[in-house]
């Protein structure tokens, strides 16, 4: 089955388990180890940090899923419990005015700019930009562009401006760049067991993060795709692309579109089977595999449809290269209480 998630360049190792866009790879630092930054890391007040920010408390719940309609590679279940401390976690993604605000402070240059593309669903592709398409299609996802120019301020490729869209979440953003926006802020990325506790919101083995119901009462909970994928989107849910944070009705942690509008980057490195292990670190605040070559992305975005992939269940997951980037990848930054 071909999916709409986010691709990968092809110039280093991938997942191979289903087609998203990026550069490259190359092992990167394990999750919870501060990487470099071109910047001076400012001191933070823990009061501006936790601005904008839920306190979750610690707890336990049933991580994973076995939903019949589950793409078997992603290695969603087993069903396990598993245990976190508390910690914080960002009400919304990050945004494209809180990430111009870390750019215009540090100078910082997205992996995006620095490689001079990124990849654009080809219904954002008008023709006055065909011109900046590069040779680079995805295999079983032709729907995704490789466009010159495209990145975090011009969403589309040239011509196009996140100007008028202060509070869309911020896409074209790689794991790298997610991760230095974090240590700027004063935070982290969250891993995949804190992303998907904070998701459900405190429901036990719900499909959604609100129910089983994708649309409770006829109303939409989520931006995702409706209509025929990838040709026409019918817009029920009130949104083509990307929509501004907090349009839909959070979770019942308080938390905004934790399903689709855009993927979010977890700090974890990628395993199907390292989470089947019963052990403590796998149980207890588990960080995910010391190793690997892509990492964790969670929630599904505003391209998914369930002909081709229904990874807006709160249970599912993928993968991409830390330096991947596409319009429909963004994030939200976790942080340790005080």
């Amino acid at each position: 089955m071909s999916s709409c998630c986010s691709p990968s360049a092809g110039h280093g190792p991938s997942s191979g388990h289903n087609p998203s866009p990026g550069h490259s790879s190359g092992h990167s630092p394990s999750a919870g180890t501060p990487f470099e930054v071109p910047f001076e890391v400012p001191r933070r007040d823990p009061r501006e940090v936790a601005r904008g920010m839920v306190s979750l408390p610690a707890g336990e719940f049933a991580m994973g899923g076995a939903d019949e309609d589950a793409f078997p590679d992603d290695g969603e279940g087993p069903v396990r419990q598993v245990r976190v401390s508390a910690f914080r976690l960002d009400e919304t993604a990050v945004t494209n005015r809180q990430f111009g605000a870390f750019v215009k402070a540090t100078g910082y240059v997205t992996e995006a700019e620095r490689f001079g593309w990124s990849f654009v669903f080809h219904l954002f592709v008008g023709p006055g930009r065909r011109a900046h398409v590069k040779d680079a299609r995805v295999p079983g996802a032709p729907w995704w562009l490789a466009v010159e120019g495209a990145t975090w301020r011009t969403p589309e490729g040239p011509g196009s401006d996140v100007r008028t869209r202060p509070q869309h979440p911020v896409v074209h953003v790689s794991w790298r760049d997610a991760g230095a926006y974090a240590r700027w802020a004063g935070k982290r990325l969250p891993t995949e067991a804190e992303w998907e506790y904070a998701a459900r919101g405190g429901l036990a083995r719900a499909r959604y993060a609100w129910g089983d119901e994708l649309t409770p009462r006829g109303r939409w909970r989520c931006n995702i795709w409706q209509g025929r994928f990838p040709r026409v989107d019918t817009a029920e849910d009130g949104h083509t692309g990307t929509a501004p944070v907090k349009s839909y009705a959070p979770n019942g942690f308080g938390l905004y579109e934790v399903a689709g509008n855009v993927w979010e980057w977890c700090a974890d490195w990628w395993s199907t089977s390292w989470h089947a292990q019963e052990r403590p670190e796998t149980r207890i605040d588990p960080a995910g595999p010391p190793e690997g070559d892509t990492r964790v992305m969670r929630g599904g975005s505003y391209l998914c449809h369930a002909s081709y992939c229904n990874r807006y269940r709160v249970a599912a997951r993928t993968s991409n290269t830390p330096d991947s980037s596409s319009g429909n990848l963004g994030f939200r930054c976790a942080a340790d209480l005080p």
